[in-house]
């Protein structure tokens, strides 16, 4: 779909029915909004806006010089980016700063859904999944690291005592940061976002929370907010939550695990249907199956949106860890109750993707998986056999985020995604341009590494 086919003025877009973004703030005791919206980076950037303003943001009245925000596809002559507020997506934030709250923002520019916009980029995903009857709901687990600096400026655990060798589960580590995530849980919970597990990871420092799956909108504004809120209450404790996929070498990475499950008018439609044998054995549905194998076939154009930085393939790359295990998937295979591959299917309800990590932008992320879906599911493929070991034909994932962006450039479907509203081919080319330009300025630098190895060489 074109983007002129979306285009609407910002301030004629029809507001939902019910209570005012300030009849909202008021009833809550909010005196600021935090009008957010993010880069294709998965940044946020926000206007602190005073309630008596938050008509002229609803009506879109609010604007962004967007180049300054960062990677949007702006340039410094563009004009401004417009927001406008989805209510449904409002947060009052007292547990950081009373009388604060956050709202995400669809942006505009010039009255058109500007394409760059990861939050855009999902909506229309979502449409296209809707064409078909389908609706996407995601769970995520946000896993992070807990550090602070020591006095030369490297990174250390927050935890001196968090030494152990497989500290994952560890009851008294995760104890001693008792403070810390029983706050993050209080405030998911006063959201209404069902938390229901808080645990120490499988490194020294790192942690994970988990909070219900929703539909896959609302899931990714959470991610955002989520971030947001598990960073500002670690500041406030003199920490620094980091969800950077690998702060250590010798440690396990941080993952954004994904269960991702499609539904239809009759519900669940992952389930097979009566009288279908699945050929996996795991009770999935011939859209179930489809859905798993536009993952795979796509995996390694996938790897530039779900693993974006530099540093995430020093997590999907690595060969071991100290607790024994990176549980990080090497190959586009998938598998039941298995850990070790890139989609797991630990039931007939959901799939899990495995691969993404820490750093990856949440909407474009399942916008990036479901469009990857749909495609197995138009095109009826088969994913093949289960298991760790059945990757043949199959080369093993991106090794680095140049490989990625390669793959990136030369894949239809993913690239089909981030161009969902740029029928020009505009944003893939940004984000590819972009993050290849990372590459090459992490390999400008020069590292302790190479001054080790070659110095005296």
């Amino acid at each position: 779909m074109s983007a002129t086919a979306l285009t609407r003025e910002p301030a004629a877009i029809g507001r939902p029915e019910g209570p005012s973004l300030k009849e909202m703030a008021r009833r809550d005791g909010v005196d600021f909004v935090m009008a957010t919206f993010t880069t294709m980076t998965g940044r946020p950037c926000s206007k602190l806006v005073p309630i008596g303003a938050a008509d002229d943001l609803e009506a879109g009245k609010m604007g962004f010089a967007g180049f300054a925000a960062g990677a949007i596809g702006l340039a410094p002559n563009d004009g401004d980016l417009i927001v406008v507020p989805d209510l449904a997506s409002y947060t009052p934030l007292h547990f950081i700063q009373r009388g604060l709250s956050m709202v995400h923002c669809d942006t505009f520019r010039l009255g058109v859904a500007h394409p760059y916009a990861p939050r855009q980029i999902l909506k229309e995903q979502i449409r296209q999944a809707a064409e078909l009857g389908l609706d996407l709901k995601v769970g995520a687990e946000l896993e992070y690291f807990l550090v602070t600096k020591d006095p030369g400026g490297r990174i250390r655990v927050a935890d001196e005592t968090d030494t152990a060798n497989q500290p994952c589960y560890d009851a008294r580590g995760l104890i001693r940061q008792f403070d810390h995530l029983a706050d993050v849980s209080r405030a998911m919970e006063s959201l209404g976002w069902a938390p229901y597990a808080s645990d120490h990871e499988d490194a020294n420092g790192q942690f994970e929370q988990n909070f219900a799956f929703d539909r896959a909108l609302v899931t990714a504004d959470r991610v955002i907010t989520a971030r947001y809120i598990i960073r500002m209450l670690a500041e406030k404790r003199g920490m620094t939550a980091t969800f950077m996929p690998k702060p250590f070498a010798d440690r396990t990475g941080s993952g954004l695990h994904m269960h991702m499950s499609l539904w239809g008018p009759a519900g669940s439609a992952f389930p097979a249907p009566a009288g279908y044998d699945d050929p996996s054995g795991f009770g999935l549905s011939p859209t179930a199956r489809g859905y798993v194998a536009g993952l795979l076939d796509n995996a390694d154009a996938l790897m530039a949106i779900l693993n974006p930085t530099v540093n995430s393939y020093k997590r999907t790359g690595a060969e071991t860890t100290a607790s024994g295990s990176t549980w990080a998937p090497r190959y586009a295979t998938y598998g039941g109750d298995d850990r070790s591959v890139m989609v797991r299917v630990p039931d007939d309800q959901r799939s899990e993707i495995r691969v993404a990590d820490g750093a990856a932008s949440p909407h474009l992320a399942i916008a990036a998986c479901l469009g990857a879906g749909l495609d197995g599911i138009r095109r009826g493929a088969d994913p093949g056999p289960p298991g760790a070991g059945h990757h043949e034909g199959r080369p093993p994932l991106a090794r680095t985020l140049l490989d990625a962006v390669e793959a990136l450039e030369g894949n239809r479907v993913v690239r089909g995604v981030l161009d969902g509203l740029d029928p020009t081919g505009g944003v893939s080319a940004y984000y590819a341009k972009l993050k290849r330009d990372e590459f090459y300025d992490w390999h400008g630098a020069i590292s302790a590494w190479e001054i080790d190895r070659y110095l005296t060489s």
